[in-house]
């Protein structure tokens, strides 16, 4: 079915505008985006100079599982929620091509935290059921960034609370210290109804109210229990933990363990804080951790807001390797 005159009018004259407004690019080499799904975090940087980089985004909507037993029906990109990790450095001038779905049911777009634009680039990226239009930045500002949809149809809100979120990495210019594990974890709250088919909903009340129904990581209740973070004992672990919101404030600690450091806010121009137990992470922000694991065993990862364990807010960290009682061991 052709689209209404209004929706090419606007997608033509969205297209115009960006190809008027955009950066200009350099003749630096072009290559394509390094993405992961999470937990996985794509490979560290090693290129000495900026370059251009490629990233290709689909908005997709899907039904898939939000708990056990229960499916939902999410708004994605690249088809998982969270969406894909991307990794750049500073100096990059980065492009992004947004593909909406022809089976869509809203248009949708991105607006990415980690642009000097107006509107982070949604404005560039509002794009239809079927259409595919395309945004340029340069990445400024080393950190870790969080991206969303920021369609207005039928809300801001509804297209986080539906799982339109993921996040970006931009190194400081010579990267980050090497570590032995990097993780990719990303909280956000669902605010639920019951649907057609038994497939469940988003509920605009309830998210209103700010009563979810749901507390997760990367996208569903218990995805870090089926799956465990792993690693072996002595390992220097990484964890790039976002939140997605769309309301909560996330108290973020996992038990058994204390940060060596955490970049607040996800900055990596700030000294970081160390020896920190918990740490605050506001929605649509982040933050990043390091910590040495000596012990083995399994970890518990949780939104110390603690009743939020009963909502989903729970993953494990097990880690291998031989015990080290001058640690940890019981007494009798």
């Amino acid at each position: 079915m052709q689209k209404p005159r209004s929706r090419r009018i606007r997608s033509a004259w969205m297209v115009a505008l960006c190809l008027a407004g955009c950066p200009v690019l350099s003749s630096a080499e072009t290559i394509k985006a390094q993405l992961s799904t999470a937990p996985n975090v794509p490979p560290p940087i090693t290129r000495a100079k900026p370059a251009t980089v490629v990233v290709e985004m689909e908005a997709k909507e899907y039904v898939g599982t939000i708990a056990e037993g229960k499916q939902y029906k999410f708004w994605s990109f690249n088809g998982t929620v969270p969406g894909p990790m991307i990794r750049v450095r500073v100096g990059d001038t980065v492009q992004i091509h947004l593909t909406n779905g022809k089976d869509s049911s809203e248009s949708h777009n991105i607006d990415f935290h980690a642009v000097n634009g107006p509107g982070g680039g949604a404005a560039m990226l509002n794009t239809e059921p079927g259409e595919t239009t395309g945004l340029s930045f340069k990445a400024i500002n080393p950190g870790l960034y969080v991206y969303h949809c920021a369609t207005a149809s039928p809300s801001i809100p509804a297209h986080i609370a539906n799982g339109m979120y993921g996040m970006v990495l931009v190194e400081p210019e010579g990267g980050l210290p090497p570590v032995d594990k990097e993780f990719y974890v990303l909280q956000s709250d669902f605010y639920t109804k019951e649907g057609k088919d038994g497939v469940l909903e988003f509920d605009h009340k309830k998210g209103s109210d700010e009563h979810p129904t749901y507390v997760v990581y990367n996208g569903m209740a218990g995805s870090l229990v089926k799956n465990p973070l792993k690693a072996k004992v002595g390992d220097k672990i990484r964890i790039f933990f976002g939140n997605a919101g769309p309301n909560l404030v996330s108290s973020w600690h996992i038990i058994g363990e204390i940060f060596d450091k955490v970049w607040t806010e996800g900055s990596l121009t700030t000294a970081p804080l160390e020896n920190v137990q918990t740490t605050l992470v506001p929605a649509a922000g982040s933050s990043i951790a390091e910590f040495v694991v000596e012990v083995p065993g399994t970890y518990i990862s949780v939104d110390h807001s603690i009743f939020r364990i009963e909502k989903g807010a729970l993953g494990l960290l097990k880690v291998e390797g031989k015990k080290n009682p001058d640690v940890y061991k019981g007494l009798q």
